[in-house]
Parts: structure tokens; C-alpha cells; sequence
């Protein structure tokens, strides 16, 4: 079995628990105007690898991920485009040395086309991106309903989740949005923390490398304050929906996807 990667990264502390290799895939349905990696975008991108050649790689640092409580981290791209692949990833990598798996997703996907995945993963990373079906279709090129309907699914199997949330001014950082945020993650029962990730440009390269214009032109990083009020309104929703222990609001200086 072959997938089709982007890159990896033999340690990675931002995508899950402890220290991680993180395999970037390639191929993504959404079209995200603040994506740092557009590269990944196209499913004839990358080079395809077995399996066997993605566990050569981790096999040297097995010890590291053991000791620091972390493991593999499979993102994108769109990981779920290639379930199957993934799926027995996670399934060698837990047979072999015990390591601990997160799969990082946007959620727009078929919760029934990523069964065998799911029951080789421990911890979803899952990005929402706006709670507002017209600005996420803007801001991604899809609407939020498949997402929303793997997220409730993730709850209803019991998988656990860290919710991530980009915080990008004039973008999405609408106060009602993100009061709807609060209160959808305190829906979710089996969320364990939620990061607020400031917007960053460091990726905008990489738009110029391939030749796209840039859709975030001109928008400002958010200053600490703003992130700070960001927490607030998140903090509200969480109140409205009445359920406090859902998730702790963490904020970060990376973000994903």
C-alpha cells in the first residue's frame, strides 16, 4: 500500500502530547485563504512512499517519542483523502512500540469512509475554522456541515479531541461567531482542550513560490489583546450551553492548516 506525502518532521511538539513525528499528506478539499501549506493542496503533488518506508523513518527516534508521552501525528493536506494509508500506519505504529496516535483533520469528511482510521486513533486535532456557514464557505471554498457532523460523530464514539481555532482579525474573530464556538464545543463531550491559535504570515511564500495571490493581503497578525478578548467571547458560549468542564481554552502561537 502507497501513499502520497508532502513531508515529515522527526520532532514535532505542537500537534498532539509530548515530542511526535509528524507526516504531512497530500491532497486537501479546502481551499483555506490562510493556509500555510497551499503546497499540499494538489493530490499530484508530493511522492509516494509504502508504509514500510514511513516506519523506516520513525524507527530511530522511537525512544524519544516513548519517553516524552508523545508519538505520530498524520496532518496535511487532508489526512482522511487517505484513510486506508493512515489507517494502517497507525495500526504498524501501535503494534510495533506501543506509540501513541493524533490524527490532525479539517472534519470534512465521511465519518462511514473513516471507520478503520478512527479506531487506530487516539486523539483527533480538529480544526474549525468559522462557525458562519457563508464566511466558511468564503474563507475554505466548503460549508461547515460535514464538519460539524464529524465532530458530533467523534463525540458519539467517544474519541477524544482538541479543538483548534485560528484567530484571524476581520476574519474570525467575530464575537457572535466566536460565542458560537464556546457553546458548540461545549456540545462536544469528549473534547479536552480547545487552542486558540493566532494568525501568522509565514506562510505567504509559499503562495508567491506557486504563483496565487494571496488572499489575506494586508490583514494584521492579532495582538495579544485581541487574543485575550477572543478567549472572553469563547469563554461566553461556554457559559450560554451551560457546560464548563468541556474544554480548557488554551492559546498558542502555531497554527495547522
Amino acid at each position: 500500500m502507497k501513499g502520497r506525502i508532502h513531508s515529515m518532521d522527526t520532532f514535532g511538539t505542537v500537534d498532539g502530547p509530548g515530542i511526535r513525528f509528524v507526516l504531512f499528506m497530500q491532497g486537501c478539499a479546502l481551499r483555506c485563504q490562510f493556509c500555510h501549506n497551499p503546497d499540499t493542496w494538489s493530490m499530484a503533488g508530493g511522492s509516494e512512499v509504502t508504509v514500510e518506508e514511513v516506519l523506516a523513518e520513525i524507527e530511530p527516534y522511537v525512544a524519544y517519542y516513548q519517553r516524552s508521552g508523545g508519538g505520530i501525528t498524520v496532518t496535511g493536506g487532508e489526512p482522511t483523502l487517505q484513510a486506508p494509508f493512515v489507517a494502517r500506519l497507525f495500526r504498524e505504529c501501535k503494534r510495533r512500540w506501543g506509540l501513541h496516535t493524533a490524527l490532525d483533520s479539517s472534519g470534512f469528511c465521511d465519518p462511514g469512509r473513516a471507520a478503520e482510521l478512527l479506531d487506530a486513533t487516539d486523539l483527533v486535532l480538529l480544526d474549525l475554522k468559522q462557525m458562519d456557514a457563508g464566511r466558511h464557505k468564503r474563507l475554505t471554498g466548503q460549508r461547515h456541515e460535514r464538519i460539524h457532523r464529524f465532530a458530533r460523530h467523534l463525540t458519539k464514539i467517544g474519541k477524544p479531541i482538541w479543538i483548534r481555532h485560528v484567530l484571524i482579525p476581520g476574519v474570525t474573530d467575530e464575537p457572535k461567531d466566536l460565542r458560537l464556538l464556546g457553546q458548540f464545543v461545549s456540545e462536544l463531550g469528549s473534547v479536552e482542550k480547545l487552542e486558540l491559535l493566532p494568525y501568522h504570515r509565514m506562510g505567504v511564500f509559499k503562495w508567491q513560490a506557486l504563483g496565487l495571490d494571496y488572499p489575506l493581503e494586508g490583514v494584521p497578525e492579532p495582538e495579544p489583546e485581541e487574543v485575550e478578548r477572543a478567549r472572553a467571547h469563547i469563554e461566553e458560549g461556554r457559559h450560554l450551553a451551560g457546560n464548563l468542564n468541556a474544554a480548557e481554552v488554551w492559546a498558542t502561537g502555531t497554527f495547522g492548516k
